[in-house]
């Protein structure tokens, strides 16, 4: 992904399109963000390699400590990236062959793939369509005696309906590993998610909102049994060089990953609510152009929620001219997710067809992401959204209240 410091702090407007200057950012700027922090990121790196202790040591240990901390988590074990944080959490959960998982189809590969990976099988029960994320109500009739855990979501920094959710397993002797990668902060009846079901899934990949130089992950845990077993599971399932009680893997965050998330870490809450700002900002330019009935913005759907914004992903009528559209103005775009699980050629042993999940086929057509960036300006913003609106302007036939059907929801 580009992170390109070329920003600009003026829209160039002209009467004449040939006359007139391009926006020229990237869709997220990791280097904006960088500049602000780079005497504290070298200094942490330095201290590193003075020391030259690259594996677990000091620095991962403090991470773990001040990352438990900050999210109230009861436990928490770094790992080597969120993919593997999901897999070691379902194995830690008992989680094996011939066992099923419940979880959603639009999300990243490795929801699902991690479910895969340790011999289980994905179930996929739909979304809802204001969220995104999944739909509670169709979990109970998905559960079958070789259920052994559901895998929620909290997709885009949003916070799944956990109150829901482990309503729809109780008493069903089924753990819940929570799929927090995109979703640090987020909270759900004033809780950080994470730590609301049995274990919870972080990603400390560069585009996350605490994200490193490179791949790294966490897993929160609720008991001591389960973060010991997490800890032996990351290091070959070892406590004493050469002797393995179980199974495991190698699976552990390097001493310069924690370093530099361990400062990163004390900027976070400002971040966060840097994204929340230029979320509102979006809503706010929306309602003065006029696009209610053209795009419809991510919801934070009452009190209970704390949105944290990993991603702006709005829905949209004609989404692939109006990304086309967007990409010839200059304005970057993503599409999280143009292809929903169920359908990935993967996936094509569990026999789902288009169709299946019809909220999560409906996403996948409609939804693109804009850029959010703590360190966004406003001109730039209000760029992103004269280019949609030139967009539907253009289009002879657009009548806002005849908008696809999910943008009324």
């Amino acid at each position: 992904m580009a992170t390109s410091t070329k920003l600009v702090d003026q829209v160039c407007v002209s009467s004449s399109p040939a006359a007139a200057t391009k926006p020229n950012f990237d869709f997220l700027d990791l280097k904006a963000q960088f500049n602000t922090i780079r005497v504290e990121v070298m200094e942490a790196i330095t201290n590193v390699m003075e020391s030259q202790i690259f594996i677990l040591g000091s620095e991962v240990k403090a991470f773990e400590e001040e990352y438990a901390k900050e999210f109230d988590a009861r436990f928490a074990i770094s790992c080597a990236s969120g993919s593997d944080a999901l897999v070691l959490a379902l194995i830690a959960a008992g989680v094996g062959k011939d066992d099923e998982v419940i979880t959603t189809p639009f999300s990243f590969f490795a929801t699902a793939g991690s479910i895969a990976r340790v011999g289980a099988k994905p179930v996929f029960v739909d979304i809802e369509p204001a969220t995104f994320n999944l739909d509670a109500k169709q979990i109970a009739a998905a559960v079958t005696p070789r259920t052994k855990a559901v895998m929620p979501v909290h997709l885009f920094g949003l916070a799944a309906d956990m109150d829901a959710i482990k309503t729809a397993v109780a008493e069903k002797n089924v753990s819940i590993v929570e799929d927090a990668a995109q979703a640090i902060g987020a909270k759900f009846n004033g809780e950080f998610v994470g730590n609301i079901g049995d274990f919870g899934c972080f990603s400390f990949f560069p585009s996350k909102n605490l994200g490193g130089a490179g791949d790294g992950g966490l897993v929160t845990a609720q008991t001591p049994e389960s973060a010991d077993k997490l800890r032996l599971l990351r290091v070959h399932g070892s406590r004493k060089k050469y002797h393995h009680e179980i199974l495991g893997t190698n699976s552990r965050l390097d001493a310069l990953q924690a370093a530099i998330l361990r400062v990163k870490l004390r900027h976070l809450a400002t971040w966060t609510e840097g994204r929340r700002a230029k979320a509102q900002r979006y809503r706010e330019l929306f309602a003065e152009f006029n696009l209610s009935g053209a795009v419809s913005a991510p919801v934070e759907p009452q009190a209970a929620y704390h949105h944290v914004y990993n991603q702006f992903s709005i829905r949209c009528s004609d989404r692939d001219a109006l990304r086309s559209s967007l990409r010839d103005a200059g304005i970057p775009t993503e599409v999280y997710y143009p292809i929903p699980l169920h359908l990935q050629p993967a996936f094509s042993y569990l026999g789902y067809a288009p169709g299946d999940f019809p909220e999560s086929d409906q996403a996948s057509r409609e939804v693109l992401a804009l850029p959010v960036f703590p360190e966004m300006t406003e001109a730039q913003q209000r760029s992103v959204v004269e280019a949609i609106a030139a967009f539907y302007r253009r289009k002879v036939n657009f009548h806002p209240q005849k908008h696809t059907k999910s943008i009324s929801r």
